[in-house]
């Protein structure tokens, strides 16, 4: 697969959603969802409330990236969108961003994301953590511009449950793409030189995720491709800016 390709020519290497019973089997809810439990990944150990998601396999991809500088964050202002159990923060934390955004619509989520890096990272004269219970970018402080964001979005394109947790954490669809986009480019939010990681998988639909990307001027292109072998494709996408902008930070 191109890497390269971007465009109207990425669009045609995308594969079409999976079959809707496929996608529903594939993402049922834990049963223990509304319970309090526990998460380890890389000796850390997080507490996990009820009604806030523990991270799969997916997220991992993004996780260990982070991590390991392939997103780079040293340095830089950072969004972690949709922030969940705090992974991704304190990520960031450790590696030594700037300034962190942690933002998602829960608020439970928001508070154990806080929890967690206070235990793990702590106060750090080179960083400052930013929580927020946020729509989107809503909560965002004005002028500030994003070096780089990563979203795992619930872009699952078939409803699975009517419980409205496991709706916002997994198959809002498509149109919050849109929005997170719109926001993006409206807000002006992306530095020069910043870069937008997406990663969704062939249960959500795909096409228009990056189209939504392309109507407000950003340039998706394929970071990495995760064949499941069981059918599911994970692309982690990697947006930039349409027209290269100098002077970044980077």
């Amino acid at each position: 697969m191109d890497r390269d390709a971007t465009g109207s020519a990425l669009l045609e290497l995308l594969p079409p959603p999976l079959p809707a019973d496929q996608i529903i089997t594939l993402n049922q809810p834990k049963a223990d969802l509304h319970t309090t439990r526990s998460y380890e990944w890389n000796d850390w150990t997080f507490d996990v409330p009820p009604g806030v998601f523990i991270p799969g396999w997916t997220s991992r991809l993004i996780h260990e990236r982070l991590l390991d500088g392939r997103i780079e964050t040293r340095g830089l202002t950072y969004a972690a969108m949709g922030a969940g159990l705090g992974v991704e923060a304190v990520a960031a934390g450790l590696r030594g961003a700037r300034e962190i955004h942690a933002l998602d619509v829960h608020p439970e989520s928001v508070a154990a994301t806080a929890r967690h890096y206070r235990r793990l990272v702590g106060e750090r004269a080179d960083t400052s953590f930013l929580p927020a219970v946020s729509d989107v970018f809503d909560a965002l402080p004005e002028g500030v511009r994003l070096d780089v964001v990563t979203f795992n979005p619930p872009a699952v394109s078939q409803t699975v449950s009517d419980d409205p947790d496991v709706v916002r954490n997994v198959c809002v669809g498509a149109p919050l793409l849109a929005k997170f986009f719109a926001q993006i480019a409206e807000k002006d939010l992306l530095a020069p030189g910043g870069e937008i990681y997406v990663i969704a998988s062939n249960t959500a639909d795909l096409r228009a995720l990056v189209q939504h990307a392309l109507d407000h001027g950003l340039s998706p292109r394929i970071a990495h491709l995760h064949d499941w072998q069981d059918g599911v494709l994970t692309f982690l996408f990697r947006i930039t800016h349409e027209t290269p902008r100098t002077g970044g930070p980077r």
